[in-house]
């Protein structure tokens, strides 16, 4: 790991029950001197990306919600499902939600909810991983052989226990399936009661960036119905795709995913985990 992965990797000590880190984090989870933590920790509170409190622990900073501000206005996967979502949720009364990814996790970053009787755990910003719902089957489906494979090295368990395969061939073959329907349905996978309906997005050079999805509540959806979201949302998938396209035409920037090496988190022997608290 470079010496800049590895000071960006200190960010990965924030998660939902992570409240801040501290030096002696950084120490354990890079393996490294308090030296080099402090170094590093220094270049990411210059950066805005991190900000010191009390009792020598490190926040976020502001400058990830300056980031945040610059993403919602000008990313071009969402500039591009924006209007679709907008359409198809007023005419249906659906819920929909607009999913990205990046190394072996999927999450939502955008939704546009016009059914409030309905709440996802699927928050906007929080990582899922990429084998149950069809907010990420529809991604992992359309993802290139290599990373494929990298998936099934170190994620075997899991693609087990969401019943995608025992095996590399029965993996390959789910979602041989998968990739063909176009469409994926899913049903209380990630949340009981709630199922998805979703199908990927995709660059002007046809590599998968995306997934949109309905979100509905299986007592309520019938068959028809459910028919109905699975035709609109592919329509509304492939629109999101030529919206894309149409941008990269215009001018604007483009759009593609550099999807890191999928790798098992393991806490180095001895370690301390980060500081917990309530957030």
């Amino acid at each position: 790991m470079s010496t800049p992965d590895r000071m960006l990797s200190i960010l990965d000590l924030f998660r939902d029950d992570t409240t801040a880190a501290f030096q002696e984090d950084v120490m354990a989870h890079l393996e490294c001197s308090r030296a080099t933590a402090y170094r590093y920790l220094k270049s990411l509170t210059e950066s805005g990306l991190l900000a010191p409190t009390a009792g020598g622990a490190y926040v976020l900073g502001s400058r990830i919600i300056e980031l945040d501000r610059h993403l919602r206005q000008h990313d071009p996967l969402m500039r591009a499902a924006r209007e679709v979502m907008r359409a198809a949720g007023d005419e249906l009364n659906a819920n929909l939600m607009l999913c990205s990814y990046y190394g072996d996790k999927v999450m939502c970053v955008d939704r546009y909810w016009t059914d409030h009787s309905i709440e996802s755990s699927y928050a906007r910003g929080r990582p899922f991983p990429m084998f149950r719902g069809a907010t990420a089957k529809p991604i992992l489906a359309n993802l290139p052989p290599y990373q494929l494979r990298n998936l099934m090295l170190w994620h075997a368990s899991e693609i087990r226990e969401a019943g995608l395969g025992e095996d590399w061939d029965a993996f390959r073959a789910n979602l041989k399936q998968l990739r063909a329907a176009g469409v994926c349905v899913s049903h209380g996978e990630v949340d009981p009661g709630l199922m998805g309906i979703g199908s990927a997005i995709f660059t002007p050079d046809q590599k998968v960036v995306g997934s949109l999805v309905f979100i509905a509540a299986e007592a309520r959806t019938s068959p028809k119905r459910l028919a109905l979201l699975q035709e609109r949302i592919q329509a509304a998938a492939a629109q999101v795709t030529q919206n894309l396209q149409n941008l990269q035409d215009n001018g604007a920037a483009a759009i593609g995913i550099m999807p890191s090496r999928p790798r098992r988190q393991k806490a180095p022997a001895g370690a301390s985990p980060a500081r917990r608290g309530k957030a």
